[in-house]
């Protein structure tokens, strides 16, 4: 019998959890100790968004499965060891967590370093020439746009200190990525959430997926537990 891998049997067994309500959110985080722990919305700090209930996962057309081949891959494969320096570099400077990079790289390049994208996105994070604009500082600035965009190193940094000022303007990591992948303006119109876009929902699916088993699996090779939480009843 095929096992599941431990995260995805966890969130299997959250999902049940909270499945009556129909479109209700699953929030988490991985303790030091191993445990993943869930609520069905945000507790404090340390929850971030998985994904939304009530709805099938999707795949992106053209996106690399998230199975545990890519796991291993993402593990071993030279071209992510040779990204690692550059993603270190990236979380220290601007805080975003180094596994979310890696799964966003994953997901949106597969570590290709020279990838453009029919819209004009370049590099192992995809990143237009406005974006490599408005977030350069000024010795990247003294570079042609192309340039940063290909050196693998300039384009983490650009990509992580968007990426950290998209989480810190709309405070969810799922609304920042879906504002990567729609656009800004699709994520006000929809309140500063999860736009009704089927391509991003599965995108951002996608990334979140892969980060959480990603951190799973850099924090304990083995889930040692996992705890449900509800919020605290208000006191009258």
């Amino acid at each position: 019998m095929r096992r599941l891998p431990v995260l995805s049997l966890a969130l299997a067994l959250a999902l049940a959890l909270v499945a009556p309500a129909a479109q209700a959110e699953l929030w988490a985080y991985v303790d030091n100790a191993g445990v993943a722990h869930f609520a069905a919305q945000r507790l404090d700090d340390r929850y971030q968004p998985v994904m939304s209930v009530g709805a099938r996962p999707q795949r992106v057309p053209g996106k690399t499965d998230h199975g545990r081949s890519l796991l291993t891959w993402l593990e071993f494969a030279p071209e992510v060891k040779a990204v690692l320096p550059y993603l270190r570099e990236a979380s220290q400077q601007t805080g975003v967590d180094l596994e979310l990079l890696k799964a966003m790289i994953a997901v949106e390049s597969g570590f290709k370093a020279d990838v453009v994208s029919p819209r004009g996105a370049t590099g192992l994070m995809q990143i237009t020439a406005i974006a490599a604009e408005q977030y350069a500082t000024p010795a990247e600035a003294r570079q042609p746009v192309e340039q940063r965009l290909r050196t693998p190193r300039s384009n983490v940094l650009l990509g992580a200190r968007m990426l950290a000022d998209l989480i810190k303007r709309y405070g969810r990591i799922d609304a920042a990525l879906a504002a990567w992948n729609a656009g800004e303006t699709a994520v006000r119109k929809a309140g500063g959430r999860m736009p009704p876009i089927d391509e991003t929902q599965a995108h951002v699916q996608m990334v979140l997926e892969l980060y959480w088993a990603l951190l799973q699996r850099s924090q304990s090779q083995q889930l040692q537990g996992m705890q449900f939480h509800s919020a605290p009843v208000s006191q009258q």
